[in-house]
């Protein structure tokens, strides 16, 4: 362990913490990661992005099969549980693992476990698996040590049949029914995932609708495509109490006087992040009720040589923006500025099935900023890649500008949504003065593909203006 006073102190390893060590690594500064797992890569390699979508893979892997008409006979003969959908994700881990800790291996950066404490603002304490501690010193400091689901102290998370948003992926057998208590990202990805096992699904929703930050009909199709599979939802509900009835049963009672029972509950209302016990008042940092640090453009927060990034900086705390979030921070410490900022059109990927991506701005949006718009669709179904793979449910939608044709939003729902969504991305990025839907209708798209649904959408999306 480096006995003198360091560059950086990174604390956690997941895509913000290894965002930001890699950056200052690679500048020649001298750079410590301590980490409170025992492997690296933070709740997103071990707990939530990775493991949830190797799940969610094999899930649909197993429904293709099923349903594909060349193999329904053996389809009927084939038995598969959850626990065994969730070794699958295992081996993936894995190789996560060891790929990122060759990154700090190759890059010298020395990797600690233990859980860090502020003892001032330019020094830490260390308590170590051993037991004992250790203190270390830094000119800077990056705080990146993700969030956990938010638990509140009335719902009993030690009964078997009670989960969060990290535990679920531990089920050791397959429920017959599952009630699903909040109806965001992570409410709506279980739902799916669960109901195309043949899991019976209730999803509580205390919103109007869903997932209302995304396009209005983009989520009128994820709710009807949802309802189709057989996912019961029940919007604008609240929890009055969770009653556990036995080790493998839960009642959800809701203050509208319903009372829903399943085998199993898991509850998906928001996160905390992970900045309790860390000293952090001592040095005039107040995390908020969801233990969030305030940041600058630049990620600094009250004290300016002490940087948050990732979950704990708040919003949209993906894993996505969360690495270049910490590579902006590392060559804030290392040059005093940083070479570019997190843009305005970074993408949202929401991994239902079929899956949800999007980037720029909403119809609603426009319409309350009295821009005129015009919106050309892409229907998956009118396209022969989709109707070669099977995948036909879905659909591209552009949004552009009337008068100056600049592409203002695009919206995706459907098998490969969070790839197309690049595509667009690219285009949008550019800015309104540079950038018009002519592009897709004038360019050659390979044939067959998803991708050619952006020619199709800007075609229409002509012709309605012309």
């Amino acid at each position: 362990m480096n006995s003198g006073k360091l560059d950086v102190i990174v604390i956690g390893s997941g895509p913000g913490g290894e965002g930001a060590a890699m950056q200052a690594a690679k500048a020649g500064k001298s750079v410590i990661v301590v980490e409170r797992y025992n492997q690296v890569g933070g709740g997103c390699t071990h707990w939530g992005t990775i493991p949830s979508k190797s799940l969610r893979h094999a899930i649909q892997e197993l429904t293709d099969f099923k349903q594909h008409p060349l193999y329904r006979q053996a389809a009927r003969a084939t038995r598969v549980t959850l626990p065994e959908m969730l070794q699958s994700a295992a081996s993936v881990i894995a190789r996560q693992v060891d790929m990122r800790q060759g990154f700090y291996e190759r890059n010298r950066v020395e990797v600690i476990q233990g859980h860090a404490r502020f003892v001032d603002d330019h020094s830490i304490e260390i308590e170590l698996p051993s037991g004992r501690s250790d203190r270390l010193e830094a000119e800077h400091f990056i705080i990146a040590t993700g969030s956990r689901p938010y638990r509140p102290k009335e719902v009993d998370f030690s009964h078997p049949a009670i989960f969060d948003a990290d535990t679920i992926l531990r089920l050791d057998r397959t429920p017959q029914s599952l009630l699903i208590y909040g109806a965001g990202v992570i409410g709506c990805e279980y739902a799916s995932m669960f109901r195309n096992l043949g899991i019976k699904v209730s999803l509580v929703n205390t919103r109007d609708t869903l997932l209302t930050h995304l396009d209005e009909e983009i989520v009128d199709a994820l709710a009807y495509h949802l309802r189709d599979q057989g996912v019961l939802i029940r919007n604008r509900e609240e929890c009055d109490q969770v009653v556990p009835l036995d080790q493998h049963a839960v009642e959800l009672q809701l203050r509208s006087g319903k009372k829903l029972r399943g085998d199993a509950l898991l509850w998906a209302i928001g996160r905390t992040g992970n900045t309790d016990d860390m000293g952090l008042s001592s040095l005039g940092l107040e995390p908020d009720s969801r233990g969030n640090l305030a940041v600058n453009e630049s990620y600094q927060t009250g004290v300016p040589h002490i940087y948050a990034v990732g979950d704990v900086a708040g919003p949209p705390a993906l894993a996505s923006t969360a690495y270049d979030q910490g590579r902006l921070a590392g060559q804030h410490l290392v040059h005093g500025k940083c070479d570019h900022a997190l843009g305005h059109f970074m993408p949202t990927g929401i991994y239902t099935s079929p899956e949800i991506s999007s980037v720029g701005r909403t119809e609603r949006e426009l319409t309350e900023a009295q821009i005129p718009y015009e919106v050309g669709h892409s229907q998956f179904k009118w396209l022969a890649r989709a109707q070669i793979t099977g995948r036909t449910v879905g659909m591209l939608k552009l949004l552009f500008h009337r008068e100056t044709l600049a592409v203002l939003g695009i919206h995706c729902f459907g098998n490969q949504a969070a790839e197309i969504i690049h595509i667009g991305q690219a285009i949008i990025a550019q800015g309104e003065a540079s950038n018009t839907i002519e592009y897709f209708a004038n360019t050659t798209f390979n044939y067959p593909t998803m991708a050619e649904a952006y020619r199709v959408a800007a075609l229409m999306g002509l012709n309605r203006v012309r």
